[in-house]
């Protein structure tokens, strides 16, 4: 928890409250429904928690802000990044069931009101969004077709509304395709060994 403290030092207490909540939370219904590698419970905050904390260094979703979470898994990365922004809204998708029904658990333990759910394969929403954040789900050619024809038109940020996808290892291949893209280095926002080969992936949806 110290670790997200650290690089995070503006969190109000209700904020503190959540993200202090989030280990007891995961490790009870993960004993339950597995939705997180068991050896990973234990740095949970690093690897799950910062990890997806990392899109939050890489743009501030201002109020209003849609953002729809592919391939959620156990809430990551929106689960964080919902505590992080709570007057932006969050729609979590995932297409296995359980992992839906672990999010909604989290979701109520934590008093999120700016979170959806959805169960569904990706290829079958309808949503339309100002960013897709995505964590190690599909290639980026996969992600661009699945998403896009469900961007708003207007973008009220720095940056143009897109695809944010965090990826790691070597990714050259999956990305040779792509017109305009963004890479940045995790562990230049982190300096932590465990993101050295981690990467935040940005495309604007109108070079899609």
């Amino acid at each position: 928890m110290e670790i997200i403290l650290d690089q995070f030092p503006n969190l109000n207490k209700k904020q503190i409250n959540q993200i202090s909540s989030l280990k007891n939370i995961y490790t009870t219904w993960n004993s339950k429904i597995n939705v997180i590698s068991r050896k990973d419970i234990d740095n949970i905050y690093t690897k799950h928690v910062l990890h997806s904390l990392s899109i939050a260094k890489f743009i501030n979703f201002k109020k209003g802000t849609t953002i729809l979470d592919l391939g959620t898994g156990g809430g990551f990365p929106g689960i964080p990044l919902a505590i992080i922004f709570p007057d932006s809204n969050f729609i979590l998708v995932d297409s296995k069931r359980k992992k839906i029904f672990v999010v909604d658990q989290v979701k109520k333990a934590l008093g999120l009101k700016n979170v959806k759910t959805e169960w569904s394969r990706a290829e079958d929403l309808d949503y339309r969004y100002d960013f897709l954040v995505t964590r190690a789900v599909a290639k980026m050619p996969s992600l661009i077709n699945w998403c896009k024809d469900h961007f708003n038109k207007n973008s009220n940020h720095e940056i143009t509304n897109g695809i944010i996808a965090l990826k790691g290892g070597n990714i050259d291949d999956e990305l040779n395709s792509i017109k305009e893209i963004k890479i940045s280095k995790i562990n230049d926002i982190f300096d932590i060994e465990y993101f050295h080969d981690k990467k935040i992936v940005y495309v604007p949806s109108n070079s899609i």
